[in-house]
């Protein structure tokens, strides 16, 4: 049984506002994608399969790509595209009950130690699961709002109503699936017409229940330029309490 990692990296990252995409944007004297890579590689994976634009210009600058561990494919217009083709791309090596572990790109602050025990945890289970924090903020759900043409302040919209988060959890990355079964789940959601937002959902349109496994919440995707400050000081906190162990 192997393990291989794969990291769906074709998006521009419109949300971010640069006309860099935000894995490339500079943190902590490397790049978001070398943070993110970085930690993968320190885990003993068959290959780490990174989906990429076609276009993408930045990523053959980068040292890392030289790493004996890391492949590329090419990505698609979606998540869920580019996890399918960098499935196709290691379809003649890998088994129906190989492991696959996605991991989002601009997670760069994962921590190792939450991927060995998503690893160690699922070993046995039949499916697979992820990542994820318990929801500790209170959740609103709000309304669509129409804007008027004279408002100078847009706001969000109408609360609805306050949503119990007992039981609620926020899915992050790796999220671990057997290779057979991730093929079959993103197959059934291109026939349906339907694009996952994550490797967990496709599971569940097949009527299959992923396994949460807890992991740290300074696990942070950056989306917005912003981010790139707290990642920086989540890295600097790790890496001091490393030092001091």
């Amino acid at each position: 049984m192997k393990y291989w990692f794969i990291v769906p990296a074709a998006g521009s990252g419109a949300r971010f506002g640069s006309e860099r995409p935000k894995q490339y944007a500079p943190l902590a004297g490397s790049t978001v994608i070398e943070h993110a890579l970085g930690r993968l590689l320190e885990l003993d994976a068959q290959a780490v399969v990174l989906a990429v634009n076609p276009d993408d210009s930045y990523w053959q600058s980068l040292n890392i790509l030289k790493h004996q561990k890391i492949r590329t494919c090419t990505g698609g217009a979606q998540r869920a595209d580019s996890v399918d083709l960098a499935l196709q791309s290691i379809a003649s090596e890998a088994d129906d009950l190989d492991w696959v572990l996605v991991h989002d790109v601009a997670r760069p602050c994962v921590r190792v130690a939450d991927i060995r025990l998503l690893i160690e945890a699922l070993s046995d289970h039949p499916i697979g699961g992820l990542l994820a924090t318990p929801v500790s903020a209170t959740l609103k759900r709000v309304g669509n709002l129409q804007h008027s043409d004279t408002a100078k302040i847009k706001t969000a919209g109408a609360v609805l109503e306050t949503v119990a988060r007992d039981n609620l959890w926020a899915a992050a990355t790796p999220q671990m699936f057997r290779y057979g079964l991730l093929v079959k789940a993103l197959q059934q959601c291109r026939d349906t017409g339907m694009s996952p937002t994550d490797e967990a959902s496709a599971i569940e349109r097949l009527g299959q229940q992923a396994e949460i496994v807890e992991g740290h919440s300074d696990n942070l995707k950056i989306t917005h330029g912003a981010d790139l400050a707290l990642a920086e000081a989540i890295l600097s906190c790790q890496q001091q309490h490393q030092t001091k162990e």
